[in-house]
């Protein structure tokens, strides 16, 4: 099996990030009619713990059938490391592993009274790193999928 070029798994991440503005727009529709918010910063936690259990739903139906919309487009499917489609509880790991693309920085970055642009610079530097990493794995896999085991593949579209 083909393993997806770091330029295939980041285009495909950069189009899952634009797919996730949609997700993030009714959710958070459907939390602030739902809770009564009338401010955006009442409530902003049990938002944030809301997006973070829908992304979850997102990803983990999804991975488990075997490709995102955006996987979809770019060719890319995950798998586990025979190749086969991965379980339910797999994709839950791999959803909680692929937030280690943020979550350090974030909290070192809680420690400092930094401006917005300073953090998005640390931010986008770090999964730039992260990305950057995954060529010294043997498979040219990120460290997340190496840990959930499991790893993207390029699907050959079949010409009809």
């Amino acid at each position: 099996m083909l393993t997806p070029g770091l330029s295939r798994r980041m285009a495909c991440w950069l189009y899952e990030g634009m797919l996730m503005f949609g997700v993030v727009f009714i959710a958070a529709y459907l939390f602030g009619t739902l809770s009564q918010t009338r401010n955006a910063m009442d409530n902003r936690h049990a938002l944030q713990g809301f997006l973070f259990v829908v992304f979850g739903i997102y990803f983990v139906w999804f991975w488990a059938k075997g490709q995102t919309l955006a996987m979809k487009t770019w060719h890319i499917r995950v798998v586990d490391r025979q190749g086969m489609p991965i379980t339910q509880w797999r994709a839950l790991a791999r959803y909680c592993l692929s937030w280690t693309w943020f979550l350090p920085p974030l909290a070192v970055l809680s420690m400092f009274q930094l401006s917005a642009a300073e953090v998005m610079v640390i931010v986008i530097g770090w999964i730039a790193v992260w990305a950057l990493l995954s060529r010294l794995h043997p498979d040219q896999q990120f460290l997340h999928d190496a840990m959930a085991g499991t790893r993207l593949v390029v699907v050959i579209p079949a010409i009809r």
